[in-house]
């Protein structure tokens, strides 16, 4: 079964001056998902709501070149999975507390039987945010987010846009 038509909304970054063109187009899914951008400093912060948790969006740049660092911070419960793709490497995650601490998986090209290290260059680091924005010691989170750091990997080749699609443990 297809799901709706994707729902276009442009994002005006905090930082673009009046009459400045918008820095990202956002494509998503479903009508009432919500992403929201903040650019400073070079840095580009992309915030997700999405109520019913499983979904996706197209991020798509309008600048020459993507930010320096770009991160997503997905308003979830739980994250069950994230898979980012420029169209030649895809890249996944999932992440949830155990016993206090983070113990977040990730993995290329749709193998998750052979996990990435941090020290692989597309490595995504994930931090999981109580609400009060210290580390959350437990799932299902409440006002809480995933921050997902997206490795300068996935920009090589300057590519016109990325997806993001995720999966929330907890979704309605």
């Amino acid at each position: 079964m297809k799901s709706g038509p994707l729902v276009l909304v442009l994002l005006v970054a905090a930082t673009a001056a009046a009459g400045d063109t918008a820095p990202f187009k956002v494509t998503t899914r479903r009508a009432d998902d919500r992403v929201s951008v903040t650019v400073q400093k070079g840095n580009a912060t992309f915030s997700v709501h999405s109520p019913f948790g499983i979904s996706d969006a197209v991020l798509q740049k309008a600048a020459a070149t993507w930010p320096d660092a770009v991160v997503i911070r997905l308003h979830l419960k739980g994250l069950e999975n994230i898979r980012v793709t420029n169209g030649k490497v895809t890249l996944e995650a999932s992440a949830s507390p155990q016993d206090g601490k983070p113990l977040v998986r990730v993995w290329k090209g749709g193998k998750e039987d052979a996990p990435l290290d941090a020290m692989s260059p597309f490595w995504m680091k994930v931090r999981i945010v109580a609400a009060d924005g210290s580390p959350a010691k437990a799932i299902p989170l409440e006002n809480g987010f995933f921050e997902v750091h997206l490795p300068s990997a996935v920009f090589e080749g300057n590519p016109k846009s990325i997806t993001v699609h995720w999966i929330d443990f907890y979704r309605n």
